[in-house]
């Protein structure tokens, strides 16, 4: 295979091991600035040199995702310059040899509060974060303490995110104290990055999200979340047919319940259609059979291929699974799922329909909570703006190939 072409600054981070008394280093900034792929290739570069027979940790957000955004890059390269490479896929480890030394890679996944336990009790000569400000900091903690072998140093990489963040006020703040290397990439740092890719990116982000992940700035999300939104430009329902249909659901009893219907024409996915019901408003609440025969009018006897629901309504997937209907168990991450829809909507993958009153009104409204140490939506005039993330976020598990959860009538 060709070599890679190096920026100045992913040169530093190949070879900052090799002197100047750093501890660790850490490698924020924006989106697609060829962080990961340099601090993964120098981590693994930096053990085989100076490690014989030790464990390492390779942390991400999940194990699959740690195999397809630092594993699946650099195993050519490494590969190419005559590594030999053995994965072992069920005890999640990777064996690298060359130059006659030997060392094993441990995968771990970060994902939420219990993810310590997996990697406690680890003894490791280093470790490599990949977007750590991800990650509860428990997780990080523990993966750090793990860390003891003499020569050992810690990697991390990450997008920023608010000035609060316990990682950037913990760590980037304290960088020269804890004797950490901290490098910021911009597009500009990653050579591979063509032209026209970056001005896409750079058109896909507004607001905190722009600054964050185009500039490489960590700053407070304030204001309206869907900025970028004007209700007055919402489009017309396209004349049919469509070729595909999905319903997304957030279910409320006492909290307003929100229905869109989806369709799909020439790659574009349309909420033409909606049904919002508020319980305290009407002065009623509905039952679960209630809301299943209110979405049944909804869907109007077209063909709808799933049926997407908040997680936690569990009655109310059993009750359309009584009635027929393929259910999905929704992504329920809500700021990945926010930076995803608007992203969508961007793009023009997928339109709110005038018509949608009730999505309309909570684009005007949805907006970010001031003062807090983390991102915060506001928990009110969301409900809507839930559904529609519910349904953004099962296109992306669709393209990824599948993490949903089905419920369907024939395997009970």
């Amino acid at each position: 295979m060709r070599p890679p072409r190096f920026s100045p600054k992913q040169r530093r981070v190949l070879d900052w091991w090799r002197g100047g008394g750093y501890d660790a280093v850490i490698c924020d900034g924006a989106v697609r600035s060829g962080k990961s792929f340099a601090l993964t290739l120098s981590f693994f570069l930096w053990a085989m040199t100076c490690f014989q027979k030790q464990n390492f940790g390779v942390c991400a957000a999940s194990i699959n995702g740690a195999r397809r955004n630092l594993l699946a890059p650099v195993r050519p390269v490494l590969e190419g310059l005559g590594f030999r490479w053995e994965e072992k896929i069920s005890r999640n480890e990777l064996a690298l040899r060359g130059g006659g030394r030997e060392n094993t890679f441990c995968l771990y996944g970060g994902r939420d509060e219990g993810s310590p336990a997996l990697i406690q009790g680890a003894t490791l000569a280093g470790v490599l974060l990949d977007e750590a400000a991800l990650m509860p900091r428990s997780f990080v903690e523990q993966a750090c303490a793990r860390c003891s072998v003499q020569g050992g140093r810690l990697w991390f990489s990450c997008n920023p995110a608010g000035p609060e963040h316990w990682f950037y006020r913990e760590w980037i703040c304290k960088a020269e104290e804890k004797r950490v290397l901290y490098l910021r990439f911009s597009m500009d740092d990653n050579p591979a990055l063509a032209p026209q890719v970056r001005a896409r990116y750079e058109r896909m982000f507004r607001g905190a999200f722009y600054r964050r992940y185009v500039l490489g700035e960590w700053t407070a999300a304030e204001g309206l979340v869907y900025d970028f939104f004007d209700p007055a430009r919402m489009p017309p329902a396209p004349p049919g047919p469509f070729g595909r249909w999905r319903v997304s659901c957030d279910y409320g009893t006492r909290n307003p319940a929100s229905f869109g219907l989806w369709g799909e024409k020439d790659g574009v996915w349309y909420r033409v259609d909606e049904y919002y019901y508020d319980a305290r408003a009407q002065g009623r609440q509905k039952t679960d059979g209630e809301y299943a025969r209110d979405l049944e009018r909804l869907a109007g006897g077209r063909p709808i291929e799933t049926v997407i629901v908040d997680p936690s309504a569990a009655s109310f997937m059993e009750a359309l699974r009584r009635e027929g209907w393929r259910v999905r168990a929704a992504d329920n991450r809500v700021l990945e799922g926010i930076r995803r829809t608007a992203q969508a909507l961007k793009e023009g993958r997928v339109a709110v329909c005038a018509g949608c009153a009730a999505a309309a009104r909570e684009f005007a409204l949805y907006r970010w909570e001031d003062g807090c140490a983390k991102d915060t939506v506001r928990k009110e005039d969301d409900h809507a703006m839930d559904d529609i993330r519910y349904f953004v976020m099962s296109l992306e598990e669709d393209r990824r190939g599948g993490a949903a959860q089905y419920v369907e009538r024939d395997v009970f």
